[in-house]
């Protein structure tokens, strides 16, 4: 800041454009509103059809979401603006005083251009007063410190303005297209993100080993603080750069470093720089800036070569990257780009007798987070839980390849009935890439943390929430689409297809994820096994719950099902959403109607089917693993009938059913759909009560019976069918009785016993 730019600085334009700006804010925010209440909430509630359904209704959506953005970056171009004006202002008062009290010690300040002045001593004589200029001279101390005071306030003018002005290109940088949400109160707000994130940098530039646990603890606490913020990781990100982030985190993770100077406290600053830095620099990566559009496309370089350092086997960018973005919300582009080089490369090198990966020379442990199961040396691995926590960016990985061009009318797809329309990186994940255990000596054997990976992957882009997403993220109700139910298809296709029981049984760390992707399309499920094969499916009783719903045919639904129910966790996850569903369904048609007990007869015969294919299945796999009715067979049945008490602590909200599931160390649940967007009263409905009657259960009962013969089994199935058809009739006693005259008991029995017991290998798979 030049002192002449500062001294007559004429602010009255700069304040001009404050006004504007703020005028902009209040026009913006009328039409954020509009855009809300009107735009984005009339094309929620509008039925759409066709191509419209996704492009036009997604488009609509991201524009009422722009106007939001506008309006935020609007407000903080407007405040930081407004706050550097003020500053600058009052550092002008400031310098035009300092001034004047320089002239009445007789010194001349000068302006030299170039940010720079000086400050002589008025050396003439005042020929009144003091004839020889001797009386009064002016001492050196005198013109230093009036020098000093005045660079003090030219400096922090140029702060203000030098910060104000990166802030705001940071800030408008921050979207290529559109705007950014970026939103701060003030320019000091703005700029100390800004300093702090610089601040940090340097403890990453320091050599790993040299950094202290206090210094660790004081990047942690900062990178926790800022972990929402944009500025504060873009220039994080940007001033480290690339590789040293790399570097610095196989430093600090060493496992040799830690066993020679074991310190716990600083183990525990560790664990948690994995997961702050994890998130940090996914935040860097939501810029589209030029700075971080170049800094993602070096990180993507760096994957598959060694980063030449000492510290963990000397890995690769891969090996360590895929660390670190196990926490985090990623840029989607990024890690489509980021994953499908690394799988390029993984196809190279997997399967050979030594892997670059898992082997016994690789001490790089990478991975503090239930190291004892993943030592985090598979960046395939770490890779696939990214995807776990970025839906958008799992869906586009694991995409039908058919449809992978939005331009395309994936509402109008046909079931996937070849190899050619799986995604290849489906494809290799599940059914070619060889998994290897990457566990400690603690650790469990044979487990394979990377298939469990996978399933929270799959679990992503099928169900659009996160794989550890907990209840009460829920409340943003379904999140399927056309396009996850593009993904779910080719799942349903790999896994009910003719190899998926060997799938299935040979990958059991998937067992939970595929129950809950089965799970969160029952509602699909049950649309495919209404009709009579093809033909006939019945759209009005189980209608579609969003647009493009899944297509798997009929006996592709049955197919997928009847592997679902071969094991234990997959058996209960899909019974128990299965039973919701169903419930749901007889909610919204109480017997007050014709039309409605039509609805619920429908909803009761096919929920019967589906639960008679789910116990038929798992019968059947018990007796092939363990002997028909053996000892072992009959333990299995009786932990299987116990899925009720799934329903424990479910939590209903924007029409689905969050369903928890005990025993899991991290956030895990069934995202089961429900037949209403809202269920009025939940506590009063059928399904209410079945949820209450399951919490006191499971409180009341918490053992399961230790062995169940097959036709324990079944007839446990039969009374659960038969309490939903009593249920559903209290209090309408004429009903009932017309139901019994139409002979509905048989009919729903049938639906169950016809395809449990009695069911014949055509109508699923046949056990592993």
């Amino acid at each position: 800041m030049d002192l002449d730019s500062l001294r007559y600085g004429n602010f009255s334009q700069l304040g001009e454009a404050i006004t504007d700006w703020e005028q902009m804010t209040k026009k913006l925010a009328d039409m954020k509103k509009d855009a809300e209440g009107e735009l984005k909430g009339k094309a929620d509630k509008a039925k759409w059809a066709g191509v419209n359904a996704t492009v036009s209704r997604e488009f609509i959506t991201k524009t009422a979401s722009e106007f939001a953005d506008a309006h935020t970056q609007a407000n903080t171009v407007a405040k930081i603006l407004k706050d550097t004006r003020e500053e600058l202002i009052g550092y002008r008062t400031q310098l035009n005083d300092a001034l004047d009290r320089a002239a009445k010690k007789h010194l001349t300040v000068a302006d030299t251009g170039d940010g720079s002045f000086t400050v002589v001593a008025n050396t003439r004589p005042d020929w009144a007063s003091d004839p020889s200029g001797r009386h009064g001279a002016v001492s050196q101390k005198e013109v230093d410190d009036a020098r000093d005071e005045i660079q003090r306030i030219l400096s922090k003018a140029t702060h203000s303005d030098s910060t104000a002005a990166k802030a705001l290109r940071l800030i408008v940088d921050q979207a290529k297209y559109g705007f950014s949400g970026a939103s701060y109160d003030s320019r000091d707000a703005a700029a100390k993100a800004i300093a702090d994130a610089d601040k940090m940098a340097k403890i990453l530039a320091k050599d790993p080993r040299d950094v202290t646990t206090t210094e660790l603890a004081s990047l942690n606490s900062t990178l926790a603080k800022y972990k929402n913020d944009p500025l504060f990781a873009e220039e994080f990100a940007t001033q480290v750069g690339p590789k040293r982030a790399l570097t610095f985190w196989a430093g600090i993770a060493d496992p040799y470093q830690g066993e020679f100077n074991h310190d716990p406290a600083r183990d525990k600053q560790a664990k948690q720089l994995q997961k702050n830095l994890g998130i940090t620099l996914g935040r860097a990566t939501l810029s589209d800036s030029d700075q971080m559009t170049s800094w993602k496309d070096q990180m993507i370089k760096l994957g598959p070569n060694q980063l030449e350092i000492d510290d963990a086997s000397n890995p690769t960018g891969y090996a360590v990257m895929s660390n670190l973005m196990r926490f985090g919300d990623y840029d989607d582009d990024f890690l489509y780009r980021y994953g499908d080089e690394l799988l390029a490369y993984d196809k190279q090198v997997n399967g050979r007798a030594i892997t670059p990966w898992v082997n016994n020379w690789n001490t790089g442990d990478l991975n503090l987070w239930g190291n004892k199961n993943d030592r985090g040396r598979d960046p395939v691995t770490g890779f696939l839980e990214a995807l776990g926590h970025n839906p958008g960016a799992s869906e586009k990985f694991f995409a039908r390849p058919d449809f992978s061009d939005t331009s395309m009318p994936a509402l109008e797809r046909d079931t996937v009935n070849a190899e050619s329309e799986v995604n290849e990186h489906l494809k290799y994940l599940t059914s070619e890439r060889l998994w290897l255990p990457d566990i400690a000596m603690d650790g469990k054997d044979g487990y394979v943390a990377g298939r469990d990976a996978l399933g929270h992957a799959l679990e992503g882009a099928t169900t659009g929430y996160p794989s550890d997403a907990d209840a009460k993220d829920t409340v943003a109700g379904d999140r399927r689409t056309a396009n996850t139910a593009a993904v779910f298809e080719q799942v349903a296709y790999l896994y009910g297809g003719e190899d998926g029981p060997k799938l299935l049984h040979t990958q059991p760390e998937l067992a939970d994820s595929l129950g809950k992707i089965g799970g969160a399309y029952i509602d699909d499920i049950d649309y495919e096994l209404s009709g009579i094969g093809e033909h006939g499916r019945d759209a009005r009783d189980f209608p579609a719950r969003y647009d493009g719903r899944a297509n798997l045919g009929n006996q592709g639904a049955i197919d997928f099902l009847s592997v679902l129910g071969q094991t234990e966790d997959t058996h209960k996850i899909v019974t128990t959403a299965q039973h919701m569903y169903t419930l749901s369904l007889l909610d919204a048609s109480p017997a007050t109607s014709e039309e409605n007990m039509n609805r619920a007869r429908d909803a009761m015969s096919v929920g019967a089917e589906a639960r008679g294919i789910l116990d038929h299945s798992r019968v059947e796999q018990a007796a092939k693993t363990y002997g028909d009715e053996s000892e072992e067979a009959n333990k299995e049945l009786a932990r299987s009938s116990d899925w009720k008490k799934l329903m424990a602590g479910a939590v209903v909200a924007g029409g689905v059913a969050a369903v928890p599931l005990p025993g899991s160390t991290a956030a895990a649940l069934v995202i089961a759909p429900l037949a209403a967007d809202q269920v009025v009263n939940a506590a009063n409905t059928l399904l209410g009560h079945e949820i209450d009657k399951a919490t006191e259960g499971a409180a009341a009962d918490p053992l399961v019976p230790s062995q169940m013969t097959s036709r324990e089994f079944y007839g446990r199935g039969t009374s659960d069918v038969g309490e939903i058809y009593t249920a559903y009739f209290e209090g309408h006693p004429k009903a009932a009785g017309k139901a019994d005259d139409l002979q509905w008991i048989d009919g729903i029995e049938n639906s169950y016993l016809g395809t449990g017991p009695h069911q014949d290998d055509y109508r699923g798979r046949p056990p592993y």
